[in-house]
């Protein structure tokens, strides 16, 4: 029996086109979201852009067919890949907040090998012991990364902070899986519109309860700080970084939504590692920072993981037919 799953288009070059310019609005706005991070809340960044990429994705869905593309019969599984998304970000962001950004980074792009182990339950794909495997190597960066052996004064940052991108990561994975399941069904305007949706729900509620900065006073864990401090009208050139942050949010809703639809996670999760060099060069560039040797250590293994589950995926998908020597004509 055919599954909705197996029944989607496969386009991987379109779908890597895709991934690579939602790869590079996500560093873009992840810069932008540490630069603005001193002064601002989580919350405000978050429904501004939200609330900005909104009016952009729902003119994308005007041109895809209209408004009867929001109709779904799968409200549920819409609901639970945008809250997906919500914590994903929210954690990630709350993150970078205190950590340079390319260790942030590259702790969260533990993501693809989480995508890689959970499409087994999930889609019903078939992973071999080579590839989980990689992911061991890979996860096995991410321990380095987190330097279990030293002590959290060593660290300059709680423990938990640290933990945070990688939490981000298994939900992401969640959402970009459930991105899949849901790709036959709907359009990626469609989806990028639910997930903007859920972004405003959750900032507006946050806005609700701690809008006010109440809960933020003598606050000295800088991620909750962020997390929660009042709300502050943007003035001057922080006006033009909020417009940056409402156009590389509906960038990113719609290329990671259209690119997960129209290829296979396995195809498209490993060219997200377009997010490491740049997340350094932003990091090296703006802040000054650059990444410890332990750090580099953990981005190649996860990176050399990555790229190997990549490769078995396309020697997999590869017809026996053209693994044979080309003719000329």
């Amino acid at each position: 029996m055919t599954t909705p799953e197996s029944t989607a288009p496969d386009r991987p070059a379109v779908g890597i086109a895709l991934i690579l310019l939602g790869v590079t609005a996500i560093s873009v706005n992840d810069m932008l979201i540490k630069q603005l991070s001193g002064g601002y809340p989580l919350h405000q960044l978050v429904f501004t852009r939200s609330a900005i990429a909104l009016v952009f994705t729902l003119t994308l869905v005007q041109l895809e067919g209209g408004w009867r593309l929001l109709k779904t019969d799968r409200p549920l599984l819409h609901l639970f890949r945008g809250l997906c998304i919500v914590v994903a970000n929210m954690s990630f962001f709350a993150a970078i907040a205190v950590l340079p950004l390319a260790e942030a980074t590259a702790l969260f792009f533990a993501a693809p090998l989480f995508i890689t182990v959970l499409s087994v339950p999930i889609l019903g794909e078939k992973v071999g012991p080579l590839r989980i495997g990689a992911v061991v190597v890979g996860f096995l960066g991410v321990v380095i990364m987190q330097r279990p052996w030293a002590g959290e004064a060593a660290l300059d940052v709680p423990r938990a902070v640290l933990l945070l991108p990688v939490f981000a990561a298994l939900m992401y994975a969640m959402m970009q899986l459930m991105t899949r399941k849901l790709g036959v069904g709907a359009r990626a305007s469609a989806m990028a519109v639910y997930i903007q949706g859920s972004f405003l729900l959750v900032s507006a509620l946050f806005w609700l309860v701690a809008g006010d900065g109440r809960f933020a006073a003598g606050m000295e864990n800088e991620s909750l700080r962020f997390l929660l401090r009042a709300w502050i009208w943007p003035e001057g050139t922080d006006r033009w970084l909020f417009l940056g942050l409402g156009l590389c949010s509906a960038v990113i809703g719609y290329c990671l939504s259209a690119a997960y639809r129209i290829a296979s996670a396995a195809t498209v999760a490993p060219f997200e590692y377009v997010g490491l060099p740049l997340a350094v060069l932003w990091g090296w560039a703006i802040w000054g920072d650059l990444p410890a040797p332990e750090v580099w250590a953990g981005i190649a293994l996860i990176v050399g993981a990555g790229l190997f589950v990549f490769l078995r995926e396309r020697q997999k998908a590869r017809p026996v037919a053209s693994r044979r020597p080309a003719r000329r004509h």
